[in-house]
Parts: structure tokens; sequence; C-alpha cells
């Protein structure tokens, strides 16, 4: 990229060696004896850098900088002033120049401090280009993408927004299937009614039930009074149902009856309620796989899978990083009461060849992170986490050799030493390979593992 630099100079011969040297490195170089001639020519042609004098006569160029930015607000300017008058230019800093130098300067002193300021020139301008393509870029809330897999995720969205059909949001951990029911709630009808969240992975099974529908007094050890479950506590509103895949077959029965009738009874009650809720589901699982292996109802699946919604990992999603970091970086600078630094293109380059295996959330908090951790107005690569450090695109540790490999063999070689990690524990296992305890019960049964083996 070629900058192009602007010099108001009115001593003709310091003008011409300033304008010589630049261009000699090859900057596109225009010169100016004056302050009004700088107004005329920043109103006819674009420029990254003006380099002006500060004492000139007629307008100063601390008056000159002033006019130039209201005139042209991206433009970087630089301010060249005698030792006496050192104090002015640091004002002229303060009211928003990017650099000075100080008279007499040398060759390099000179394209060390044009060369900085080039530099974060175009930080800046490829910023704010990032800024103008989220504000034009389709957006739900704090999710924005404009890849063909986001468009499509926003439309289905959009149209969840105003029926009453039970919703299922598919998609890997961090991805925002929360973002996205809590906008189906607060953008519809039922935005002035309860949104209740429930993370059915994190209710120990013996509880769901409970949890789900309530109880009544006695009803189990420690039931010392009546309690409304989810459904009584959402009704009018909506009950979402984070992790529905974890759910254990038997209240899944359950469930399946509230959402087609609408009807719950309390654990340890004969009364039925009748109840208004409208459900969403989300699950990181397969579900259709999780029905194959006998660890979901088919019946409930359908059930749920009225309007499906898709969210894809962000490695699949790549064209939308440079929206993700623009957003997440006005977001992250209003939180930290901070001016929000520029990106440097390394850091960029870095988080592209970058796996994310927890998606956008991980890549709000990386940034957060680096936020807090870095004084500078610029983030680069030296403020990189360690995970980011690698040269390498990743590959998530696993190649395929040159001859194949049959997957059936792979996954009974990683049940295997799942088990033996966990010294012949189920859930143990299950947790260490990210599956459900049914699920991978079932495929123990599959393969015919001996739980007590060696």
């Amino acid at each position: 990229m070629t900058y192009r630099i602007l010099v108001t100079e009115d001593d003709r011969v310091q003008r011409e060696i300033i304008s010589d040297i630049l261009e000699q490195t090859g900057y596109q170089v225009h010169t100016s004896g004056s302050g009004a001639d700088t107004l005329e020519m920043l109103n006819e042609h674009a420029y990254d850098v003006l380099l002006t004098d500060l004492k000139m006569p007629g307008m100063d160029g601390l008056e000159l900088m002033r006019q130039a930015k209201r005139a042209v607000p991206e433009i970087d300017v630089v301010i060249m002033t005698a030792h006496a008058t050192i104090k002015t230019a640091v004002t002229a800093i303060k009211e928003g120049a990017a650099d000075y130098l100080e008279k007499p300067f040398d060759k390099d002193e000179l394209l060390l401090v044009i060369s900085r300021t080039c530099e974060r020139h175009a930080l800046r301008c490829q910023n704010m280009l990032l800024t103008r393509l989220v504000d034009d870029s389709i957006a739900l809330g704090n999710i924005v993408g404009q890849s063909p897999a986001m468009r499509d995720v926003f439309e289905r969205t959009r149209r969840a927004v105003n029926v009453a059909s039970t919703v299922l949001i598919q998609g890997e951990s961090g991805t925002g299937k929360e973002l996205i029911a809590r906008h189906i709630h607060f953008s519809g009808p039922r935005a002035r009614k309860p949104f209740i969240v429930v993370n059915c992975a994190a209710i120990p099974d013996t509880l769901v039930e409970s949890e789900l529908f309530g109880h009544e007094k006695g009803a189990f050890t420690g039931a010392e009074m009546s309690r409304q479950g989810k459904f009584e506590l959402a009704n009018g509103g909506t009950l979402f149902l984070d992790e529905i895949g974890d759910m254990r077959l038997e209240s899944q029965a359950k469930l399946l009856r509230v959402l087609q009738d609408g009807i719950i009874e309390r654990v340890g009650g004969s009364k039925s309620y009748t109840v208004d809720v409208r459900a969403i589901v989300a699950t990181n699982r397969n579900l259709r796989q999780c029905v194959a292996e006998g660890a979901f109802r088919q019946d409930l699946y359908y059930r749920l899978e009225v309007l499906s919604i898709l969210l894809p990992p962000l490695r699949e999603r790549m064209d939308d990083l440079p929206l993700l970091v623009s957003h997440f970086r006005e977001k992250l600078a209003r939180k930290l009461n901070m001016e929000p630094p520029l990106i440097s293109t390394d850091v960029m380059d870095a988080f592209r060849r970058y796996r994310w295996p927890g998606n956008v959330r991980e890549l709000e908090n990386t940034l957060e992170e680096m936020f807090i951790l870095t004084a500078a107005s610029t983030i680069d690569s030296t403020n990189l986490p360690e995970k980011l450090l690698s040269k390498e695109p990743q590959t998530g540790g696993i190649l395929l050799p040159p001859g194949g490999l049959v997957l059936e063999d792979v996954e009974q070689e990683l049940i295997r030493q799942a088990m033996e990690r966990s010294g012949g524990r189920i859930k143990e296992a299950a947790e260490l390979l990210g599956l459900s305890y049914k699920t991978l019960q079932y495929r123990l049964k599959k393969y015919e593992f001996d739980r007590n083996a060696p």
C-alpha cells in the first residue's frame, strides 16, 4: 500500500528536503507552504497523513490540525516543532495529533515517525471498516454474521419469533444457543412474560421431575413444603431447556406429555395444572444419532423438531471472524470502560489459524483477557496468549494415515482407553469422551466391552 502524505512547511528548502526523503522511501507526497493552501488541498485530495510545521505565518500548525481534523476526521497529523515550543507540541498530542518531531531531526527519525504513523493509520482505518461491516451485517442482538450458514440461522430465528411452535437449537458449546433463545423470546409476544432457563445436564437425575414439574409437601425426603416447578414459573412465557440431550428417558416421557397437552402434575400430587408455555430446547448433541442409539425418545425428538436451528461452529464460519472481533472490541471496551484498542493484522492472522474449540464464547473471553492485560492502544502479536502462538493451522491433533482407517476401530480404541483411565466407571469415561452416560452404555453393549477387563 502506498501512503499519501501532505507536507506543510513555510520554509521552501526544508519542504523540499522532507519531500525528497519521503518520496525516495516510496511515499506519495504533496507539499504546501501555508495552512490555507493545505485546507484547500484536503478538500480536493485524500491523504493519510498531514505532516505540518508548528510555527508558520498566518495559521499555525495547531489551528491547522484542528481544522484539518474537522474536514477529514480520519487523517493522522504529525507536528514538527522546535525545542522552544515543545510544550505546544504536547498540547497538540492531547488534542489528537498522532506524533511530533522535534527540530532539527535526521532522516531516520523522520522515517521512523512517519512509518509508525502510517501503520497506526492503516490499523485504525481497518478497524473503522470492520465496525461499518458490523453495522451493515445481519445481526440478532449480540449475534453477528453474514456467512451463508448464519443467514440461514437468522432467517429461521426471525420466523420463530411470532409463532408458538417448539424450537430445537443444536450446536456445539459456545456457539450462542441461549442468545438465540433469548432473542426469540424477547422479540416476540411473550417478551413481558417469564423466560426461565433450565440446564438439564446440571440437575441430578433424581430431581429432574421435581425441578420441571414441582412437588407437593412430603413427596420425598427433604420436601418440607410444596414447590412450583419450572413449567409453572414459566407460565405464559418461555421455558428454555438447555442440554436436553442429557435428560433421562423416564423424564423425557413426562416432558413429552406436557409439550403435547400443556398439563403437568407435581411429584407426589394427583392434581393437574394447565400451563401455557412456549418451549425452546437446545443441545450440543446430535439428537438423531441419540435416537438411533436408544438414548433419546423418538417421539419426543419429532415433537421437538418442529422448527430446527443449527448453529455452526466458529471454525466453519471464519468469514464472520472480522465481524465478531469488531463487535466484541466495541462491546468489551464499553464493559471495561476503555478506548477500543486497535487489532493488528498479525493478531487477526493468528485468530484465523486457531480452531476455537470453545467457539464464539472462547473468542470473546480471549479478547477480554488480552484487553485487560494490554496497556497499549494496539493489540499485536506480543499480546497473544500461549494457545494462539502456533504458526501452523491446527488439525485437532488427529491425522488420517495414508492408508486410511476404520472409524469403528478408532471409536472402540478411544472407548477402551477412557474405560481404562476411569477404572471402568462409565460416568467418568463418558465425561472423558464427551458422551452422555446412556450413549456410552449403548456403545459398550454394541461393541461387547467387558467393563471388568484389564
